[in-house]
């Protein structure tokens, strides 16, 4: 089992891991913004649910295969920057009425839950990376590793719903104030488009 010392130490680190900058909670500002705080949480837990299985795949050394195959790599970059495309076009052909004040969009949370799951699952990144940081924390002698690797997934996890669910309510709020206006929800469509494409991009110059 994980020291009380160590589960502190690694709760801090996730934290300040989560509020960095990155493709997941840049995905639930945008989403919070146009759509309103429900669908910024329901993006929020579908992204951990996604780290759920990356967690999963860590503890079971499936995410080995991710690091040292680059074709099955290249695969899941691919597929994941593809489906980024696709919100990416959607974003920007959406009329302005689509999403009245965010409370009215035309995206339920499950749709959204399921795009925040498909997003984190098809970034390898967050598999290596989960791989290269969890077992820093685990403990041979502590009992098993593979239990440690899921409380440490778990403790991870619960750090990213008070970070991503913070920036979903705050982004969910001002989203309301800027949604008043049809010319702002297009411009804020197409800034979520941009983003959107930039983020796959990104995924797939990832080496």
């Amino acid at each position: 089992m994980l020291s009380i010392e160590t589960s502190v130490t690694f709760f801090l680190a996730a934290l300040l891991l989560a509020l960095a900058p990155g493709p997941d909670n840049i995905f639930v500002l945008t989403q919070s913004a146009l759509r309103g705080k429900v669908a910024g949480l329901a993006v929020t837990l579908g992204l951990c649910t996604g780290l759920i299985v990356h967690t999963t795949a860590v503890a079971c050394g499936i995410a080995v295969i991710f690091q040292t195959s680059a074709l099955a790599f290249t695969i899941l970059k691919s597929l994941g920057a593809c489906y980024l495309f696709y919100l990416a076009w959607k974003a920007f052909r959406m009329k302005a009425t689509a999403i009245s004040t965010g409370k009215g969009s035309n995206a339920p949370p499950a749709r959204l839950y399921r795009q925040g799951i498909i997003m984190n699952i098809s970034n390898p990144k967050v598999s290596i990376f989960f791989l290269a940081f969890l077992p820093q924390f685990a403990d041979p002698g502590r009992g098993s590793l593979t239990v440690q690797l899921i409380l440490l997934g778990g403790i991870f996890i619960a750090a990213t719903i008070l970070v991503f669910g913070g920036v979903a309510l705050l982004a969910g709020t001002v989203g309301e104030w800027f949604n008043r206006s049809a010319k702002t929800q297009q411009t804020m469509n197409r800034i979520a488009s941009g983003i959107f494409v930039g983020l796959a991009l990104k995924l797939l110059i990832t080496q």
